[in-house]
């Protein structure tokens, strides 16, 4: 089975850094895309940066672009969230997510993996 391990949050206090890895156990076959989203409010999550099975097409959500950088290594199926210039709005759960094929895509019922979230804190 496919799973999606987390791990890298906790609390820290604004303006300090924070790196996220997700590792992918099991198979999967083909190329996928990556990604990190946030809960916010409870509602669908939105997504807070994505990089394509090559890594040379990357998104970031406006909020995070300058401060976040995300990345992967595909031979080891993981990717990182370098989160760098933390700010208290960045509270919040962060989710892995994977997206079968080349491309990563904006709404959340495209990603066909998730992982379980880690809680990101950071305090003023």
């Amino acid at each position: 089975q496919v799973q999606l391990v987390e791990s890298g949050g906790g609390q820290v206090q604004a303006g300090e850094s924070l790196k996220l890895t997700c590792t992918v156990s099991g198979h999967i076959d083909g190329n996928y895309a990556m990604g990190w989203f946030r809960q916010a409010s409870g509602t669908e999550r939105q997504i807070v940066a994505a990089i394509n099975w090559s890594g040379n097409n990357i998104y970031y959500a406006e909020s995070v672009k300058g401060r976040f950088t995300i990345s992967r290594d595909s031979a080891k199926k993981t990717v990182y969230l370098q989160m760098n210039s933390l700010r208290p709005e960045d509270t919040d759960v962060y989710y892995c997510a994977v997206r079968l094929g080349s491309s990563w895509a904006i709404t959340t019922p495209l990603w066909g993996y998730w992982g379980q979230g880690t809680q990101v804190t950071v305090s003023s």
